[in-house]
């Protein structure tokens, strides 16, 4: 059944880009820059220019080297602190500065993380 339904949704969204396709054939905006892109076109051809040349012309400043931007001051980074877990189950106690801690994964498991964060205290 499900390509039954992807079947159908592929031909809804064709429909609604041919009405859309369809919309946009007719809107006197699009058949301007159509017919300003051609004679662009024409033109470059012409006097033998590339769209680059064009950008150049009109903007000097588009290509040229960008200036470099200063260097980022590198900051220290801020030291963790050390987190005290103590077991109210076992009486088992872990000190830790991250979360990555095989105990602590293992009481998280088991009693939720939660729980586990509520036995925290922090030290200095």
């Amino acid at each position: 059944m499900s390509l039954i339904n992807d079947y159908r949704t592929t031909e809804e969204t064709i429909r609604e880009l041919q009405a859309r396709l369809a919309a946009l054939k007719e809107d006197k905006n699009l058949q301007s820059e159509l017919e300003f892109e051609s004679k662009l076109r024409a033109l470059m051809g012409e006097y033998s220019k590339s769209l680059r040349d064009i950008v150049a012309i009109l903007d000097p400043n588009a290509y040229q080297a960008k200036a470099p931007r200063a260097a980022k001051v590198a900051t220290p980074k801020r030291a963790r602190k050390v987190k005290q877990y103590k077991n109210p189950h076992n009486g088992e106690v872990v000190e830790t500065k991250g979360g990555n801690h095989k105990t602590l994964k293992e009481w998280k498991a088991k009693w939720g993380p939660e729980e586990v964060e509520s036995w925290a205290t922090l030290l200095d």
